[in-house]
């Protein structure tokens, strides 16, 4: 990797410095509702963002670490591909979509907590420890729980640290092989237009006060690709659409979607 490129990247990867994007700070007004988002380019030096001090506050990741735990999973051989099946012990959860046998790929979509406990028990806490390190994901608290450490707060992000770690994702400058990236691309993808392609994951920590609701991804377009990172705080579940639905108009303002 030469000289010319790592600085190219780096810059890609930080960003600029900006203002509050005041159409953006309108959309949650508008909802009553606490917040950030960072909506970011990686083609050119745009960079949109509510709320900075908050776009710069860690959160516990909540379920958007399926997307760098499903890397992981898969590195590690915890799981051989998004078809492998993960068998349902028979507990019942709040959750009905829970409740089966689940895939990779279906775990994925429907936020399946116990599945991906399952795999961390196979890939084990010093393992994760070497990840999150290498790939310079969050804020991970010790001691933590293999099986709960991104649900419980021990491991945390900002929504500026999401949207640097998901330019890396794109980039392929994380520590996994070509074919993990490619089946996670294949899991996240969650809508596919004549104008754009969109890769999603919600999340929501419910285990904190405030409870705070997650979606990050990124959109690509012919002439572009948009990272987006939006975190809300939950006061009810009538709340949670909102991660999308604010999203989704900041991203139609900003004229990266229609």
């Amino acid at each position: 990797m030469n000289k010319i490129f790592i600085a190219i990247l780096v810059f890609l990867l930080a960003g600029p410095a900006v203002a509050e994007d005041w159409e953006m700070a309108r959309l949650f007004a508008r909802q009553g509702i606490v917040g950030t988002m960072v909506i970011s380019s990686l083609y050119n030096s745009k960079t949109f963002i509510h709320n900075t001090p908050r776009a710069n506050q860690r959160f516990a990741t909540a379920s958007t670490f399926k997307i760098i735990n499903t890397l992981i999973s898969l590195e590690e051989k915890a799981v051989s591909g998004k078809d492998d099946v993960l068998k349902w012990d028979g507990q019942r959860y709040d959750f009905p979509d829970w409740n089966r046998d689940q895939t990779l790929e279906s775990a994925f979509k429907v936020s399946c907590v116990w599945c991906y406990q399952a795999l961390a028990r196979r890939v084990g806490a010093d393992k994760y420890r070497d990840y999150l390190h290498r790939s310079v994901y969050g804020e991970l608290h010790e001691p933590f729980d293999e099986t709960t450490f991104w649900l419980d707060g021990s491991l945390q992000i900002s929504a500026v640290e999401q949207v640097s770690f998901l330019k890396r994702l794109y980039l392929h400058t994380l520590p996994f092989s070509a074919s993990t990236y490619e089946t996670l691309r294949q899991i996240m993808l969650a809508e596919q237009t004549p104008d754009f392609s969109l890769w999603a994951k919600t999340g929501w920590a419910t285990r904190l006060k405030p409870q705070v609701g997650w979606y990050v991804g990124y959109v690509e377009t012919p002439k572009d690709v948009w990272f987006f990172a939006t975190n809300i705080e939950v006061r009810d579940e009538k709340d949670l659409p909102l991660r999308q639905k604010l999203t989704r108009k900041a991203l139609q303002m900003k004229g990266i979607i229609q």
